[in-house]
């Protein structure tokens, strides 16, 4: 066997890998071959030196490099303005939920404010409005129901704005209670907000997924 491959046998062993042969034969070799034993004692003396010489000295980079760094992470503005305009609609969302429950509840439990309408009518329409601050309040506690809860809104919204309007205009209605149903327009149009950017928010994070996944 050449002493080449006796030499990488020695430099396994000084490394503390796999020798490649049997112990035993590179023992015997190192016996027999006085070269081999010459060149597995430099090898072992230059082995020596390496591992107990002294570390260079290297400068300490971390104040440099901490430093270097951004401010802020590459979105992380946006992320905060998106995190405040969640914030800003859901509070809105809410104060119009209360206001419109507000509204509906004296009509509900003593028909009170329901022009004149029989008791029965002032009661569904008290309900009917009590469901539609519900619905709001449920959106701005969890904006995830935005979306679900829109059809619904939004054709209640597009059928009642040109009712209105016409009613107004032929007298049928009082001026204060047509103003108050600008308490439902104002509810869609802010549950629509949040159903839009709900929407932009998912997408966004599965182009960021495919992304990652590419």
């Amino acid at each position: 066997m050449q002493c080449s491959l006796f030499h990488e046998a020695i430099s396994a062993r000084l490394d503390g890998e796999p020798l490649g042969m049997p112990a035993r034969a590179l023992d015997e070799h190192l016996a027999a071959c006085s070269g081999c034993a010459a060149w597995s004692a430099d090898a072992a003396r230059v082995t020596r030196r390496a591992r107990l010489a002294p570390a260079p000295a290297v400068p300490d980079l971390t104040v440099p490099v901490l430093r270097a760094l951004p401010r802020e992470l590459p979105g992380q503005r946006a992320a905060a303005r998106g995190r405040l305009a969640d914030s800003a609609l859901r509070l809105a969302l809410l104060v119009v939920g209360i206001a419109q429950g507000a509204m509906a509840w004296p009509v509900l439990t003593s028909g009170a404010g329901a022009m004149s309408a029989p008791v029965h009518m002032a009661h569904e329409t008290g309900a009917w409005n009590l469901a539609v601050a519900a619905a709001f309040l449920a959106v701005a506690s969890a904006p995830r129901l935005a979306a679900g809860a829109l059809p619904f809104l939004g054709s209640f919204a597009a059928l009642l704005l040109p009712v209105t309007v016409a009613d107004l205009g032929a007298g049928h209605v009082h001026a204060e209670r047509a103003v108050a149903h600008l308490l439902v327009l104002a509810g869609v149009l802010l549950v629509s907000a949040v159903a839009w950017r709900g929407r932009s928010g998912r997408a966004v994070r599965a182009v960021g997924g495919r992304r990652v996944t590419a």
